[in-house]
């Protein structure tokens, strides 16, 4: 299997790294984030580029230092499902490495991003010796089971409408507004919008149109503003 080249650039501290009270490593004991901030490899990937491949072994986990990642997975129809959005502080690959199995999704850059690549053994042997970031670590397993959960549940039983208003909701929690505070920070193609939702991009598109109609987003090619957010809320039915 090919793999995409990635350009190295000079690894930023993890000490220092802007994103670090953010991600699982603010629990690591200062004498393992130094022996992590070492060793780490860090590589700049263009937007396409891939990080690595559904079905590959993996050989350590990934931090985002800065950029957008997408996790898919490939249905048997070969069709795309997007299953996860990952942003800086966030890690990935960790599920693969516990588990000692093959990565069951790939990892794309949305947009130029500069990833931290622990090598497996360094990582696992920290988290044998480091309390803290071993809860933290269970923490987040918990966290994404409980989401994969609840994304079941609402493929399930909510009808596209409100799933869409829902997916707007959490690309914006996940990745946030720019400037003024209504413009999605982030350009996802529609066929990437309807794979979070879990429909066709033929059904996407056209509920998109409906909500620019009832003046809830405008849309501006990739670009998407959310207009009329509490209205968005109620459409995406959300409950407590």
């Amino acid at each position: 299997m090919q793999i995409d080249m990635a350009t190295p650039f000079n690894n930023p501290s993890c000490q220092h790294c802007k994103d670090r009270f953010s991600s699982i490593f603010c629990k690591a004991e200062p004498c393992n984030l130094n022996e992590i901030s070492d060793a780490k490899v860090c590589s700049v990937y263009r937007k396409g580029q891939v990080i690595f491949h559904e079905g590959a072994y993996p050989f350590g986990v990934y931090c985002i230092n800065d950029g957008k990642i997408k996790l898919s997975h490939s249905g048997d129809d070969g069709r795309e499902q997007i299953i996860r959005l990952v942003k800086a502080g966030d890690i990935m690959g960790y599920k693969a490495l516990l588990s000692n199995e093959r990565y069951t999704a790939t990892a794309t850059a949305l947009e130029d991003s500069s990833i931290c690549f622990i090598p497996k053994d360094l990582f696992l042997n920290i988290l044998k010796k480091d309390a803290s970031l071993s809860f933290e670590m269970m923490r987040i397993l918990s966290s994404e089971l409980r989401k994969a959960e609840l994304k079941i549940t609402h493929l399930a039983q909510k009808p596209v409408r409100e799933r869409l208003a829902e997916t707007l909701l959490f690309i914006k929690e996940t990745y946030g507004l720019e400037e003024d505070q209504q413009t999605l920070s982030v350009r996802l193609s529609r066929e990437e919008i309807a794979n979070l939702v879990g429909t066709a991009t033929e059904s996407a598109i056209r509920l998109l149109s409906e909500f620019k109609k009832d003046g809830m987003i405008e849309l501006d090619g990739k670009k998407i503003r959310l207009l009329d957010i509490p209205e968005i809320i109620r459409t995406a039915n959300l409950q407590d």
